[in-house]
């Protein structure tokens, strides 16, 4: 999710609040789902997009993207159709945000990746397949999407301080801290007691587990995001569980390199109480 603090000066924050999408349960024995194979959501993964759903009910976004593959589309659907708050909020789909491109290897069993990149003396998720694209090109797609939206917020918070300059609002910070815990830490940055400006929008992105993942080492090594100090190095290199939760608050100013803290990675909790169906 995204949400920055609009303030009378050039700078504003972030909130970044970002879903994996809720992967159909066949897709747990091929190597990817890829771009090329555009499989609704199984049983499962609908309920799981619900779950994500209830989870963030209370949550009010100000955007909404997704990947404009079918099953981040319905995972998408299953959240706003839970939530109190933006039931008819306008989703904008973009392929940018599409899974990573597995070439000849999407669809196909994991064993068969895994003997493509042993063949090529590889890693399995380093090797990219005939027709694949490359990590390096995968985060260049995340950066590309991140970068406008950074000044898609920019822009439209410029706008509402020039209408309506000092104004604060705590309802997306206030929203926050009742559903995430760590919000409710005084050194959050999006603590609505905290005497700063307030976020000035809340974007939910929906989109792919490896994608995600790419996006993430972005912020990471290129960004250097700030981490909970609770989060292990598996979490971190993990690929997200099917609509696991990340969120992220970002600080940005004009002409200057956005700072980004996340606050959470792979949230799963909601998944708790979702069986499998067979």
């Amino acid at each position: 999710m995204l949400a920055p603090r609009s303030s009378t000066s050039a700078s504003r924050t972030v909130r970044h609040k970002c879903c994996s999408l809720a992967k159909a349960l066949w897709h747990f024995s091929v190597a990817a789902e890829g771009q090329g194979i555009d499989e609704p959501l199984s049983e499962t993964g609908l309920k799981q997009a619900v779950a994500a759903g209830g989870f963030l009910t209370n949550v009010t976004f100000t955007h909404a993207f997704s990947s404009d593959l079918t099953r981040t589309k319905q995972t998408m659907c299953g959240i706003l159709e839970k939530s109190k708050f933006c039931k008819d909020l306008t989703v904008k789909y973009d392929s940018r945000l599409r899974e990573r491109k597995y070439g000849v290897a999407e669809g196909k069993p994991l064993s068969e990746l895994r003997a493509m990149a042993k063949a090529a003396g590889e890693e399995c998720p380093m090797f990219t397949p005939p027709g694949g694209e490359t990590l390096a090109q995968v985060k260049m797609r995340g950066k590309d999407f991140f970068e406008f939206l950074c000044q898609l917020v920019l822009e439209e918070a410029g706008q509402k301080e020039q209408f309506s300059p000092g104004t604060r609002s705590t309802s997306l910070e206030t929203c926050l801290t009742e559903v995430f815990p760590l919000g409710k830490s005084s050194n959050s940055e999006f603590n609505a007691g905290g005497g700063g400006p307030g976020l000035a929008a809340s974007v939910l992105v929906v989109s792919h587990g490896a994608f995600m993942r790419n996006l993430f080492d972005y912020f990471l090594t290129d960004l250097r995001c700030s981490l909970p100090a609770a989060l292990s190095k598996f979490e971190l290199t993990s690929v997200s569980p099917n609509t696991g939760i990340s969120l992220f608050v970002i600080h940005l100013e004009e002409g200057r390199q956005p700072v980004i803290q996340c606050v959470c990675m792979n949230l799963r909790e909601h998944l708790n109480r979702v069986t499998e169906a067979h």
